[in-house]
């Protein structure tokens, strides 16, 4: 299956959670940061031999900052996944989550429906699409999963933006300068699939969400998390906050800030390493 046809203080621009890396415990790479050994060995002997690179301009093609090489090409290519890359690579029919839920607690979801992939018209509550309205909307990609009881269901998403590095930047800024992440009436909308337990899964059943602004791609992602039971949510809560020790609520007992979080991550990691898996085969 392809997803594509033809033709948003938290956390905001990386991954929240404990995350669980490529091995284990390691905090995914920025795209693009992959830097070939003899290439830069080979830039640093030139340097040094003829001083013919100012310094400014040395340490920004060694390190691969956003817009030049490497970075750029890695930009780019995670901003044409959507169509080239198959559904069950960006959305995993099972996905493990070691370590995700509260106390440390594993947890599996499977996928029980994928959305048809689309524009962003009518899949973002107005005030959400007009926060996301600056760096556009190429295509928009979702999936619902349910966890290994059936007691939750978590819709994710990727957006993927018309944006450049800059504007994924100025956005990522000000949803951690505003707090935007954190706010309910930003809040993303759920995929609910009829015939699955995710059919009754409306907007007043969403109980915690999550927005991670990517700034090393042109791609926002979300989740959105509730119960299976179709029951009401009166006081959702960002995923941050119903994750932290202590907290009471019945969101946070019931482990609904973990579902959003640890989803979203993981399927954030798939998404940089086909990112990876693209820039690294031969041209």
């Amino acid at each position: 299956m392809t997803p594509g046809g033809a033709p948003g203080a938290g956390r905001p621009i990386v991954s929240f959670g404990e995350p669980e890396g490529y091995g284990e415990n390691v905090r995914p790479r920025p795209l693009g940061a992959r830097i070939r050994s003899r290439t830069a060995a080979a830039a640093a002997c030139v340097v040094l031999g003829l001083g013919l690179i100012g310094g400014a301009a040395t340490g920004s093609w060694l390190v691969g900052e956003p817009g030049d090489g490497d970075a750029r090409d890695s930009f780019a290519e995670a901003g044409g996944l959507w169509h080239s890359v198959p559904v069950d690579r960006l959305f995993p029919p099972t996905v493990a989550g070691q370590g995700a839920g509260p106390g440390g607690a594993d947890r599996t979801w499977t996928r029980i429906a994928v959305a048809p992939d689309s524009g962003c018209t009518n899949a973002f509550d107005p005030l959400l699409r007009k926060v996301l309205a600056p760096v556009g909307c190429e295509r928009l990609l979702r999936a619902t999963y349910t966890d290994a009881t059936q007691s939750y269901v978590t819709t994710v998403g990727l957006l993927f933006t018309k944006a450049d590095a800059a504007a994924m930047g100025s956005l990522g800024t000000r949803f951690t300068k505003e707090g935007l992440d954190r706010r309910t009436d930003l809040m993303p909308r759920p995929y609910a699939a009829k015939g699955t337990v995710a059919a009754g899964f409306g907007q007043e059943q969403r109980a915690s969400w999550t927005v991670s602004v990517l700034t090393d791609a042109p791609v926002v992602v979300f989740a959105v998390s509730g119960w299976a039971d179709a029951r009401t949510v009166d006081e959702p809560e960002p995923a941050e906050e119903a994750m932290r020790s202590g907290a009471t609520s019945a969101v946070a007992q019931a482990g609904l800030g973990h579902e959003a979080q640890g989803l979203a991550d993981r399927i954030e990691r798939a998404l940089r390493k086909n990112v990876s898996s693209a820039s690294e085969q031969p041209s």
